[in-house]
């Protein structure tokens, strides 16, 4: 399955080029030459690595360890950050999105407005499509009509059938689309939420219900709850991440608008904070720009 994501490590060195710069350059560069770790170069290190976004905690956890030792040296430092990032990516989960053949695969996705994800939903449903699946769109956040406009037009530039009901209540729009999709044998339904931030409890309280509601119908069928962040966000990423997790039972996160962005390293502060893989990256505007993301590629374009 998802045969379809594919990407060469040249492509997505390019993608990471910034991040990689601002999270292994410019602490290598800096940290290399010294003979040892003095508390100077330390506290240097640590700087760079929470302006990469790499988060205070995890920046200065990495840094308490080559204080706390002797037998690292500042010219190892940059095979020392592949072995540890490469660690926690690996705690975090398998980077494969879960899908069953021949069996109904719904898609819970969450996310702030504004971070691609409804360009993320169109981008997977067309993904879908190509492999030959039957794809439902149920367009969950009906209280913005602008949001209902954007998701129908990307569903029928994927090829995906789409239920709406402006003004209706979310979870009931959640609860036809399972009915129609075992009425009809649907392979995935692609669930699109509210983003809404500012009235936190409204949000969490409209989320827990449409989750309710799929726990209740389709509790076999639900395969990922997938936090869509804009990868520009860098640290604040992850304080959405906490709010969404209060809510759901968060399974994986993608990452939209990689291409370009210096603060890629929000991929390793969620991993390490959240405990969460990231499992699609958005690279470009195109429908083919949304990839299966994979650590080892990933630590490979970082560090060479």
């Amino acid at each position: 399955m998802f045969g379809f994501f594919s990407n060469s490590i040249e492509n997505l060195k390019k993608t990471v080029s910034k991040t990689a710069q601002a999270l292994i350059g410019n602490v290598v560069d800096t940290v290399s030459e010294e003979e040892e770790f003095s508390e100077f170069v330390l506290d240097d290190m640590e700087d760079l690595l929470i302006s990469a976004d790499l988060g205070v905690t995890y920046a200065a956890e990495l840094v308490d360890k080559l204080r706390s030792q002797d037998k690292i040296k500042p010219s190892q430092v940059k095979n020392y950050l592949r072995e540890q990032f490469t660690q926690v990516l690996n705690q975090a989960g398998s980077n494969k999105l879960n899908f069953s053949e021949s069996n109904l695969n719904i898609y819970f996705i969450a996310g702030v407005n504004g971070v691609g994800k409804t360009t993320l939903i169109g981008k997977l449903a067309y993904k879908f499509k190509q492999e030959g699946k039957r794809v439902l769109v149920a367009a969950a956040d009906t209280f913005r009509a602008a949001a209902e406009e954007q998701l129908d037009i990307w569903s029928k530039r994927a090829g995906a059938d789409i239920i709406r009901r402006d003004k209706a209540d979310p979870a009931s729009v959640v609860f036809e689309a399972i009915q129609k999709a075992r009425n009809e044998n649907y392979d995935v339904i692609l669930v699109d939420t509210a983003g809404r931030l500012q009235n936190k409890y409204n949000l969490m309280e409209e989320l827990s219900k449409i989750k309710s509601v799929i726990d209740k119908n389709a509790p076999e069928a639900l395969r990922e709850c997938i936090l869509v962040l804009d990868a520009n966000t860098g640290q604040n990423g992850l304080q959405q991440a906490k709010v969404f997790k209060d809510a759901v039972a968060l399974t994986s996160v993608a990452l939209t608008k990689l291409d370009g962005s210096a603060k890629g390293a929000i991929v390793l502060a969620i991993a390490k904070e959240m405990n969460l893989p990231v499992k699609l990256i958005g690279v470009g505007e195109k429908m083919e720009d949304l990839k299966e993301f994979n650590s080892s590629d990933f630590i490979e374009a970082l560090f060479n």
